[in-house]
């Protein structure tokens, strides 16, 4: 594989405005039920003086995705970007790759009885264009990054952030720049 794309997400600038979800809901008019993406709060216990602190976290593309591994149709194919696509025709709904993934990505609909699951916009990326999640945050706290051992060794960058499961087991394809810990005043 000549490189892995992945996402950069900059809790700095994240305000938790749910603009990336919003996006990518609107690209694929997908149902109500599976979200491709998702908005999360950072929560108080992992960081001792939070604000409103958010991360966004859709599939990660993993160098060694999971889901790909235990699929029994093979609806999961990795690109030579390193983009892990789902093919919902080979789909049987099985289930396998949403109790493989350590981050909860792979979705099931239960109105088509099949799993969906964000592509990275491939089609998208293939026209020069921006993901539509990155397209759609206002802030700039998400992008789009080829993930390489110079972008890891950047002061700042995160391979994982409090909570989320080990980058040991998959090697996700995203990288985080977490919260400062600044002071916090608490109104009460």
């Amino acid at each position: 594989m000549s490189k892995q794309l992945g996402f950069l997400h900059n809790s700095e600038k994240c305000v938790g405005c749910r603009g990336c979800e919003m996006a990518c809901k609107n690209e694929y008019q997908i149902d109500a039920a599976p979200q491709w993406r998702k908005v999360f709060q950072l929560h108080e216990e992992d960081y001792p003086l939070p604000t409103r602190m958010f991360f966004s976290m859709a599939c990660n593309h993993c160098a060694h995705p999971e889901c790909l591994r235990v699929c029994p149709v093979e609806a999961y194919t990795k690109r030579e970007d390193g983009i892990v696509v789902h093919d919902p025709n080979r789909c049987i709904g099985c289930r396998l790759c949403t109790m493989a993934c350590p981050y909860d990505r792979p979705q099931f609909n239960p109105a088509k009885k099949k799993v969906e699951k964000c592509n990275l916009c491939y089609q998208r990326i293939d026209k020069g264009e921006k993901p539509a999640c990155v397209a759609g945050c206002i802030t700039g706290a998400l992008e789009l990054v080829e993930i390489n051992s110079s972008l890891d060794q950047e002061i700042g960058v995160l391979k994982t952030l409090p909570g989320l499961p080990s980058p040991n087991i998959t090697t996700p394809s995203i990288r985080f720049i977490g919260p400062k810990q600044g002071k916090q005043i608490r109104r009460g």
